[in-house]
């Protein structure tokens, strides 16, 4: 299993909107698959209205989204932990 990250637009309603989101997956077409079949259970929309526009794997520490950083967790705290964004003061 790998992380990836997906990025496209979706229509929602009458607006298309922008989407970032990581996965954990075997593949890029496995994340696609995921991809589609989220956004379409949390917010009610085909998969003929959800355009990915790309999808990338990407270190697992990188990503905020919880259900990769807790299947990485091990691999993340083998390698030092997280790798945390600069706080702003």
């Amino acid at each position: 299993m790998q992380a990836f990250r997906t990025t496209g637009t979706a229509l929602f309603g009458r607006t298309s909107q922008p989407f970032s989101l990581d996965l954990v997956a075997t593949d890029a077409a496995d994340a696609e698959h995921r991809c589609y079949s989220i956004i379409g259970s949390r917010h009610k929309v085909g998969r003929r209205f959800i355009e990915i526009e790309s999808t990338s794997k990407i270190d697992p520490k990188t990503s905020n989204e919880a259900r990769v950083l807790h299947f990485f967790r091990d691999q993340i705290e083998a390698e030092g932990g997280r790798i945390a964004p600069a706080e702003e003061e």
